[in-house]
């Protein structure tokens, strides 16, 4: 297998070779940095813990080099950090017991310069392995640049693939913009009630982030909690933890769709649902 990146590395926690961890995939989670795949797939992770018949591969695209730092990694070179968080990945892939975790390495930059096909070209060689049933990426209303442009390499990657190759499902989660904007009809929901004590260990394993200045660990569970308690204002709690993602699987099925365009249509039917309630409460002095 060749990927573009010298210092790109699949690295295997049960120390199966690299291809034939990638083939047992089934579920699998492209982020933009370390510690993404933590905070919005761990549906995947959970659904694969502990199987034999299901194995959750994380796919991280860049190296990490441009995270904050504070306290304790104050005054890390962006190398440094390098150094540090693809450990801290590592660690992530052993707690959750990954199939594989693989380590693209790009700057920043490179994934969002559309022009470069090196990241479409390396998640095709993966997708090829892999053959995962399900995809785990960013949402395409995120408000980081390199998430959506990660999003949009996985889409670009999978278009190209034989229609009978491509994964059954596509999903984009929430990291930077969470998706309780969603009309409830377009979320997709995660019940992530269980392992509360795998999901703590994934996010403390983070320390670069957690302790350099940004508590992803905190945020990330009471979203999940947040997620849960205020999802229906009716009925009362079924779940202690809920992941929204939007579902992206159409703009693979159909590669003719306009990704801008199918965007729009989820916040063309929140605009609906809000005018709808407006002028149906509202009355006429109104």
């Amino acid at each position: 297998m060749k990927l573009h990146r010298e210092t790109a590395e699949i690295f295997v926690p049960d120390g199966l070779p690299a291809e034939a961890a990638l083939a047992r995939t089934t579920h699998m989670a492209i982020g933009a940095h370390q510690d993404d795949l933590e905070i919005m797939a761990f549906d995947g992770i959970l659904k694969c813990f502990q199987r034999q018949d299901r194995w959750f591969t994380g796919v991280v695209v860049t190296n990490g080099a441009g995270s904050p730092r504070a306290d304790l990694y104050a005054d890390y070179t962006d190398a440094a950090m390098q150094v540090v968080r693809r450990k801290e990945q590592k660690k992530a892939a052993v707690i959750g017991e990954y199939a594989a975790q693989v380590l693209l390495d790009y700057p920043s930059a490179v994934l969002k310069n559309g022009a470069d096909p090196s990241p479409v070209e390396d998640l095709l060689t993966l997708f090829e392995w892999a053959h995962p049933e399900v995809i785990y990426t960013h949402n395409l209303a995120d408000k980081h640049d390199t998430h959506v442009a990660v999003t949009l390499r996985v889409i670009e990657a999978l278009r190209r693939l034989p229609a009978a190759a491509r994964p059954q499902h596509l999903y984009g989660c929430e990291v930077w913009r969470n998706l309780d904007w969603l009309v409830d009809a377009d979320k997709v929901t995660f019940d992530v009630s269980a392992h509360q004590g795998l999901q703590a260990a994934l996010l403390g394993v983070f320390d670069s982030q957690v302790c350099g200045g940004k508590r992803y660990d905190l945020a990330t569970m009471g979203r999940r909690q947040a997620n849960a308690t205020y999802f229906a204002s009716h009925d009362t709690d079924t779940a202690t933890g809920l992941i929204f993602a939007m579902d992206l699987t159409p703009l693979i099925v159909n590669p003719a769709l306009n990704v801008a365009d199918y965007v729009q249509s989820f916040i063309a039917r929140l605009s609906q649902e809000v005018t709808t309630r407006i002028e149906t409460l509202g009355g006429a002095t109104l």
